[in-house]
């Protein structure tokens, strides 16, 4: 998103003020970075610091598109925010194109998800804890299902988001999700159907679970604004702000 528009981030959109765009966008840039994971091997992804040297950490998980310079922007702004964000590359350098969506179902469905989660996603964890700082893990679509996987079997995390994605329950059941998490769903989504999110809200509530859930009159992806198809400015904004409120009450 436009790093202007990133600074609603601090304090809602009264906080946006007339500043130099050359300096925003420079004081925004993250970096590529490598990190372990549990298992010892590399893992690469983006970066963004905080001003603040102890800040609370966000690991941040791609679409199925890859990570993007739209997902580098998401930890922009959650830099802005106060936050450390650390975006994994569970592709391993492969982005593939909007249009392309054969070639963005094949990505997915190569996926090894456990691995990736227990592995490349917990390993950003690690690295963002180390300073002993919480961590929270937030993901879109494909993201989204790797969040309420990580719910499950990541201990370093403290909070999540989860933005319209959902994993089969025989990969994460509701039942074992270990932290608060806070859910953003479109009610125009045939990837994660109005019924489908109502069975986990109903699941994540007979079982007990801190959760929050929120739908938006939107298109799946609406966050996106890469994708004018589907973005939908309003609901984007409503539920960032969300997002950033419950990073801050459970990661300080």
């Amino acid at each position: 998103m436009r790093p202007a528009i990133a600074l609603w981030a601090q304090g809602g959109q009264n906080a946006l003020e007339p500043l130099n765009r050359k300096k925003i966008m420079e004081a925004t840039m993250g970096t590529s970075i490598s990190f372990k994971r549990p298992d010892g091997k590399d893992a690469s992804g983006y970066l963004a610091n905080a001003e603040r040297g102890n800040a609370p950490g966000v690991v941040v998980i791609q679409e199925w598109w890859g990570l993007s310079e739209q997902i580098k922007g998401l930890c922009d702004r959650f830099a802005l925010a106060g936050f450390d964000a650390l975006a994994p590359d569970l592709y391993n350098g492969k982005i593939v194109p909007y249009h392309d969506t054969d070639a963005a179902a094949k990505e997915m469905n190569s996926l090894d998800f456990m691995d990736a989660t227990t592995q490349t996603v917990r390993g950003a964890a690690q690295y963002l804890a180390k300073n002993g700082a919480k961590v929270g893990l937030t993901g879109f679509c494909l993201g989204g299902a790797v969040t309420i996987i990580g719910a499950t079997r990541i201990p370093e995390l403290a909070a999540g988001v989860v933005f319209y994605g959902i994993p089969p329950e025989q990969a994460a059941k509701p039942a074992d999700v270990k932290i608060p998490l806070q859910a953003h769903f479109a009610t125009k989504d045939d990837w994660c159907t109005p019924e489908l999110v109502g069975n986990f809200e109903k699941a994540m509530k007979a079982a007990g679970k801190s959760f929050e859930l929120f739908r938006y009159e939107a298109e799946h992806a609406f966050v996106n604004e890469q994708r004018q198809s589907v973005h939908d400015r309003k609901a984007a904004e409503l539920a960032w702000g969300r997002a950033i409120d419950f990073f801050k009450k459970h990661l300080g």
